[in-house]
């Protein structure tokens, strides 16, 4: 597929992102609610795009929207930051913005819906989000929250 075009630009994609998904919710009834759960749908609409598409030139626009969604999910679940790519960045990813996570590293959530579209299932924009080294995941429980959970034995003491 060929490049996204060269017009998209870091400071603009969480207002892309979201009026993509203020859009998608409101016409077509997808429950994009900017959670890590949500790429499950991402991933199911390309599977359809690419059942569909006779022509993945045409299917471009939609696939860069969906790309700027699965990296704003990461802007707001896993605290990562919209980055313009240099040169060689770009030409590496065939992007010309990804996302920056707290370690560090740079990815490219619009390669990834590009690729689960040329390349199908193995490509999951769902399970790019779980394997991220350095994402915020929840804390775990506290000892007293999880004991509240667990089922108690009870002793019984005898006078």
């Amino acid at each position: 597929m060929n490049h996204v075009s060269h017009t998209l630009r870091a400071a603009d994609m969480s207002r892309y992102a979201s009026a993509f998904a203020s859009r998608a919710t409101a016409q077509a009834r997808l429950p994009l609610d900017f959670s890590a759960t949500s790429l499950r749908i991402v991933d199911r609409v390309v599977d359809g795009l690419r059942r569909g598409a006779d022509d993945p030139v045409a299917a471009a626009p939609i696939l860069h929207e969906l790309g700027a969604y699965v990296g704003e999910v990461l802007v707001r679940q896993a605290r990562a930051r919209w980055v313009d790519f240099d040169a060689a960045t770009s030409e590496l990813f065939r992007q010309p913005v990804g996302v920056r996570m707290p370690d560090g590293l740079a990815w490219n959530p619009l390669g990834k819906v590009v690729n689960r579209f040329e390349l199908g299932p193995d490509e999951s924009a769902y399970e790019f989000f779980l394997l991220l080294p350095g994402r915020a995941r929840r804390p775990p429980l506290s000892r007293g929250a999880a004991d509240d959970r667990r089922p108690r034995k009870v002793k019984h003491r005898t006078a």
